[in-house]
């Protein structure tokens, strides 16, 4: 993890005070207020001041002292050619359940790559197993107060914990747990539950020790282990069904009971997935409280239907001219967007919405979510359909910051292949009737 050398400046923002100070691409950051620089936090957290001298080595191999006055926090406009500065650390694990290990071959690289980060979970909201962090990493996750920590336990039986992580040092979680909960960080904690080796009583012991960390533990999330039809050579896993899902809702609820009663909060949640696939309705909004987990798929669907409703209500905008559009999403979510659509049907006469259910091919029918549904797939399975004006592609299917797939078909190439103008909407109710009527 050790930087601490000179760190070459990819580019400076446009009138950013490193602009204006003269720093340019190409020179290379020695440090700043005297302190060399590891990452990204000592050098987020050497910005901080209002006034904060740079050491800079030239392109010309000459060094400046540079002095630079701006806003406490305010980025000095410095980009770098890692956003860590430092490399990302690589996962050790060999999970049994790990979901990287059954993609498909010949994906690219980039999507294999498993990185178990401190700095990433508090950056970016990943989740760590702890496995990977030695005693001067955990100092740092106390000294920077790195909160919330984002911890994949999975179980809190030491044991059992080895097996799962396939790593000997997997059984310290309850260790490391104590420690961070000592310092008061918050704390969010995953389960991926597999069917036969930590649901049941397992599980329950699982949340119980958790729920004895409270208030620093502020959620746990239960989500269901993602098989893919790769999975030749792995740990043999099944899925869960409408009846085994079912099981883990009632388990949970009670537990849920329990921690409103005792805890005056549910504390754990389950996602989305269990509901979908158990055939019960979906919890309200506010059973998922502070949507702690959104991003983990707890809670997306009543977060969805939330903003879609609350924007309907306030929508004024008359429908002029007839309107036909498309929409592709996984098959798991179709009821609800099902039940969405209906009311902008009713309400706009001139409106035609086709709602296209994408089965995976591609990972593999086990595999219905939105996010893991592939260009080609979608290509395939609409190529002979009615699109209308457009089609609506939920952006969790694509890259964050591009317009690709998974299997690296990008929008440009789904649009010319089905011969159809497509959007990319954003995994907000708000955005989605926007999409759909054209404003």
């Amino acid at each position: 993890m050790r930087n601490c050398g000179k760190i070459l400046i990819k580019d400076v923002i446009a009138e950013s005070a490193a602009d204006e100070a003269g720093i340019e691409k190409g020179d290379k950051l020695i440090s700043i207020n005297n302190s060399p620089i590891k990452d990204i936090l000592d050098y987020k957290f050497l910005i901080s001041d209002e006034v904060i001298i740079l050491d800079i080595e030239k392109t010309s191999g000459e060094v400046w002292e540079v002095e630079i006055e701006k806003d406490t926090n305010e980025n000095p406009g410095l980009i770098f050619e890692k956003p860590l500065i430092d490399s990302p650390k690589v996962c050790r694990n060999k999970c049994i359940f790990c979901f990287m290990d059954q993609l498909a071959p010949g994906m690219r690289k980039t999507l294999h790559f498993k990185d178990d980060d401190y700095r990433l979970s508090f950056l970016e909201g990943n989740y760590i197993t702890l496995t990977n962090v030695n005693e001067e990493e955990l100092e740092r996750i106390i000294h920077y107060r790195l909160s919330p920590v984002n911890i994949s336990v999975h179980t809190t039986n030491a044991g059992l914990r080895k097996k799962m992580l396939n790593n000997p040092n997997a059984g310290e979680i309850n260790t490391y747990l104590k420690r961070i909960y000592a310092v008061d960080l918050d704390i969010n904690c995953q389960i991926v539950l597999c069917k036969g080796i930590n649901d049941g009583k397992e599980l329950e012991k699982t949340i119980i020790d958790l729920s004895e960390l409270f208030p620093r533990v502020r959620s746990i999330s239960v989500v269901p282990v993602g098989l893919t039809k790769f999975r030749q050579g792995l740990y043999p896993l099944d899925g869960f069904d409408k009846f085994s899902s079912r099981e883990v809702i009632n388990q949970v609820r009670a537990l849920q009971n329990k921690f409103k009663r005792d805890l005056e909060t549910n504390l754990v949640y389950l996602a989305d997935e269990f509901y979908i696939d158990a055939e019960v309705d979906i919890p309200s909004y506010k059973h998922y409280e502070e949507f702690y987990q959104l991003e983990n798929g707890v809670g997306m669907v009543a977060h969805f239907k939330h903003q879609f409703n609350n924007f309907i209500k306030r929508l004024k905008y008359d429908l002029t001219e007839l309107r036909t559009v498309s929409i592709a999403t996984g098959m798991s979510p179709r009821k609800h967007i099902e039940q969405m659509v209906k009311p902008l049907v009713d309400r706009y006469k001139n409106l035609k919405v086709y709602l296209y259910p994408i089965k995976n091919n591609f990972f593999g029918p086990e595999i219905t979510v939105t996010g893991l549904v592939t260009g080609g797939d979608i290509i395939d399975q609409l190529k002979d359909k009615e699109l209308g004006e457009e089609l609506l592609v939920p952006s969790v299917m694509l890259k964050d910051e591009d317009d690709i797939f998974l299997d690296d078909i990008t929008l440009e190439q789904l649009s010319v292949s089905l011969g159809v103008k497509v959007r990319r909407i954003e995994n907000d109710g708000r955005d989605f009737v926007k999409g759909i009527l054209n404003i």
